[in-house]
């Protein structure tokens, strides 16, 4: 391995809190996103294709990034979706042997700029405290008031669409067209490993794009409607909000995950709030109300449901709570087949503890089509 000369760099914060560290590589480069961290202490590949981190600066609490390199097959997208990376140690060689290359080279294909050698325990400790935050990481050390300056013109994530962004263009389809169960999909940043899960229950998926109607996806005839993860603030997507409402009142079942979950309670009048820096990680505890079991999560979010506004609803009720702050990670409507949770119930790697909630939904639409059967 040759030796390589690396570019000093810095992480500005939108405050003018300044952290100091080096480029990954010899390349020079400049990124803007939201600053926020993630605890996983594996799945860094994962994290950077998930489209729900769209836009965002991630920084990786694990302190080594880069030694397991990357495997074409550990994707959540077609492509890296952070907006740059930000790491303690990152590892130019790796020994994993089904590895395909280094994550260095991953990411120079991807075109993403990276910063490492980051006090990153400083770091997130000033996230936890002060809340996330637009930041610039740059090689441009020595131009810090110009930074601050093309800082100021990056939109802020609150009230940000960013669904269009990394939804599909058209619709397309994923399993066995002759799998007895047929799911439409709702694309505003769904993750390959969720699609996955579907199929993998035996179900045909047609996935429609994040601005397709009600009307386009009910054609299909489908047996039960799913909505994604996804990046951004929930409360512009309001042609999802609208497919929402009326798929519950069709009286179909309907799943929602994440951004998905967050749609479905706005469909139900019920509002989000951008949180003060999120839940990101492999790691989070939920408490299953109806089972009184925790199960450990894979969370990641940057707002999330009222829920004082929850709790109150005439027709909702919460299934799952956070146990670090109590908040919403699951309701369901009552006398309708509609859930959701705030969490992830395919991530891979990651616990495994929330897959019962795919059963779950495929329970709910054998139910739903032996009903009509017997009427």
């Amino acid at each position: 391995m040759k030796y390589i000369t690396r570019k000093k760099a810095l992480v500005l914060l939108a405050d003018g809190t300044i952290f100091y560290g080096k480029a990954v590589g010899e390349k020079e480069g400049t990124a803007f996103g939201e600053v926020c961290f993630n605890t996983g202490m594996t799945g860094y590949q994962e994290i950077f294709t998930d489209p729900s981190y769209y836009g965002q600066m991630m920084v990786t609490t694990n302190a080594h990034i880069g030694n397991y390199g990357t495997n074409e097959d550990e994707v959540e997208s077609d492509s890296v979706k952070i907006s740059g990376l930000i790491c303690k140690n990152f590892s130019y060689t790796y020994s994993r042997p089904a590895a395909d290359k280094s994550l260095q080279q991953f990411l120079e294909e991807n075109n993403l700029f990276a910063v490492s050698d980051v006090d990153t325990r400083a770091l997130v400790a000033y996230i936890r405290e002060h809340g996330a935050m637009n930041a610039v990481i740059s090689t441009r050390i020595n131009e810090i008031d110009a930074l601050k300056e093309e800082l100021k013109k990056v939109p802020d994530m609150d009230g940000l669409e960013l669904a269009s962004q990394v939804s599909t263009k058209e619709a397309y389809y994923v399993g066995d067209e002759n799998a007895p169960v047929r799911i439409a999909a709702l694309d505003i940043g769904i993750k390959k490993n969720i699609l996955r899960n579907l199929v993998k229950r035996d179900a045909y998926v047609k996935v429609f794009p994040y601005d397709a109607t009600y009307e386009e996806m009910k054609s299909w005839n489908p047996d039960g409607y799913f909505i994604s993860n996804g990046p951004g603030d929930p409360k512009p997507l309001k042609s999802a909000i609208e497919v929402a409402k009326n798929i519950i009142a069709e009286d179909k079942p309907l799943f929602g995950i994440c951004l998905g979950h967050q749609v479905i309670a706005l469909a139900n009048g019920v509002s989000t709030y951008k949180m003060h820096h999120g839940h990101r990680g492999i790691n989070h505890p939920v408490l299953n109300l109806e089972t009184g079991k925790g199960e450990i999560t894979s969370q990641n979010h940057g707002f999330s449901v009222n829920r004082e506004e929850t709790e109150s609803h005439p027709d909702l009720e919460i299934t799952h709570v956070h146990l670090n702050d109590h908040t919403v990670a699951g309701m369901r409507m009552k006398g309708k087949p509609v859930f959701s949770v705030q969490y992830h119930p395919e991530a891979s790697p990651g616990p495994h503890d929330a897959d019962y909630l795919f059963d779950q939904f495929f329970e709910l639409i054998q139910s739903n089509v032996n009903n009509k059967a017997t009427v």
